[in-house]
Protein backbone atom coordinates (compact mmCIF):
# COMPACT_ATOMS: atom_id res chain seq x y z
CA UNK A 1 0.00 0.00 0.00
CA UNK A 2 1.14 3.50 -0.79
CA UNK A 3 0.08 6.15 1.72
CA UNK A 4 1.93 9.07 0.09
CA UNK A 5 -1.20 10.54 -1.49
CA UNK A 6 -3.12 10.36 1.76
CA UNK A 7 -0.24 11.96 3.66
CA UNK A 8 -0.02 14.83 1.16
CA UNK A 9 -3.81 15.25 1.18
CA UNK A 10 -3.87 15.37 4.98
CA UNK A 11 -0.95 17.79 4.97
CA UNK A 12 -2.74 20.10 2.53
CA UNK A 13 -5.90 19.93 4.64
CA UNK A 14 -3.98 20.77 7.82
CA UNK A 15 -2.09 23.54 6.06
CA UNK A 16 -5.32 25.21 4.97
CA UNK A 17 -6.72 24.74 8.46
CA UNK A 18 -3.59 26.33 9.93
CA UNK A 19 -3.50 29.35 7.64
CA UNK A 20 -7.22 30.19 7.81
CA UNK A 21 -7.21 31.39 11.45
CA UNK A 22 -3.63 32.63 11.15
CA UNK A 23 -4.65 35.12 8.46
CA UNK A 24 -7.55 36.39 10.58
CA UNK A 25 -5.35 36.80 13.66
CA UNK A 26 -2.53 38.41 11.68
CA UNK A 27 -4.88 40.98 10.16
CA UNK A 28 -6.52 41.66 13.52
CA UNK A 29 -3.30 42.15 15.49
CA UNK A 30 -0.82 43.32 12.84
CA UNK A 31 -2.79 44.53 9.81
CA UNK A 32 -1.87 43.88 6.21
CA UNK A 33 1.63 45.24 6.76
CA UNK A 34 2.75 41.77 7.84
CA UNK A 35 2.31 40.37 4.31
CA UNK A 36 6.07 40.11 3.90
CA UNK A 37 6.23 37.48 6.68
CA UNK A 38 3.96 35.23 4.61
CA UNK A 39 6.08 35.98 1.52
CA UNK A 40 9.32 35.06 3.31
CA UNK A 41 7.78 31.87 4.69
CA UNK A 42 6.53 30.97 1.21
CA UNK A 43 9.88 31.56 -0.46
CA UNK A 44 11.74 29.64 2.26
CA UNK A 45 9.37 26.67 2.02
CA UNK A 46 9.48 26.60 -1.79
CA UNK A 47 13.27 26.83 -1.88
CA UNK A 48 13.44 24.15 0.80
CA UNK A 49 11.21 21.90 -1.27
CA UNK A 50 13.77 22.05 -4.08
CA UNK A 51 16.52 20.66 -1.88
CA UNK A 52 14.67 17.92 0.03
CA UNK A 53 15.17 14.49 -1.47
CA UNK A 54 12.06 12.89 0.05
CA UNK A 55 9.13 13.38 -2.34
CA UNK A 56 6.43 13.58 0.34
CA UNK A 57 8.30 16.14 2.46
CA UNK A 58 9.22 18.13 -0.64
CA UNK A 59 5.57 18.17 -1.70
CA UNK A 60 4.41 19.21 1.77
CA UNK A 61 6.92 22.06 1.75
CA UNK A 62 5.58 23.15 -1.62
CA UNK A 63 2.01 23.06 -0.31
CA UNK A 64 3.06 25.07 2.73
CA UNK A 65 4.91 27.58 0.53
CA UNK A 66 2.05 28.21 -1.84
CA UNK A 67 -0.42 28.32 1.05
CA UNK A 68 1.76 31.11 2.45
CA UNK A 69 1.58 32.96 -0.86
CA UNK A 70 -2.21 32.55 -1.00
CA UNK A 71 -2.40 33.89 2.55
CA UNK A 72 -1.04 37.23 1.31
CA UNK A 73 -4.06 37.52 -0.96
CA UNK A 74 -6.38 36.45 1.86
CA UNK A 75 -4.81 38.98 4.23
CA UNK A 76 -5.92 41.83 1.97
CA UNK A 77 -9.32 40.20 1.44
CA UNK A 78 -9.66 39.93 5.23
CA UNK A 79 -9.06 43.66 5.51
CA UNK A 80 -12.00 44.18 3.15
CA UNK A 81 -14.18 41.80 5.15
CA UNK A 82 -13.34 43.81 8.28
CA UNK A 83 -14.17 47.07 6.50
CA UNK A 84 -17.55 45.61 5.51
CA UNK A 85 -18.22 44.73 9.14
CA UNK A 86 -18.19 40.97 8.61
CA UNK A 87 -15.32 40.56 11.09
CA UNK A 88 -14.41 42.68 14.11
CA UNK A 89 -11.77 45.38 13.84
CA UNK A 90 -9.10 45.62 16.51
CA UNK A 91 -10.06 48.65 18.63
CA UNK A 92 -6.46 49.05 19.81
CA UNK A 93 -5.21 49.42 16.27
CA UNK A 94 -6.56 52.26 14.19
CA UNK A 95 -5.82 52.78 10.56
CA UNK A 96 -6.19 50.29 7.79
CA UNK A 97 -8.59 47.82 9.43
CA UNK A 98 -11.10 50.11 11.07
CA UNK A 99 -14.57 49.78 9.54
CA UNK A 100 -15.84 52.59 7.34
CA UNK A 101 -18.94 54.42 8.50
Amino acid sequence: MNFDGLIVGLGAFLCIGFFHPLVMKAEYYLGVGCWWVFALAGVAACVGSLFVADLVISTLLGVFGFSSFWSIHELFKQRERVRKGWFPANPRRGGDSSPKK
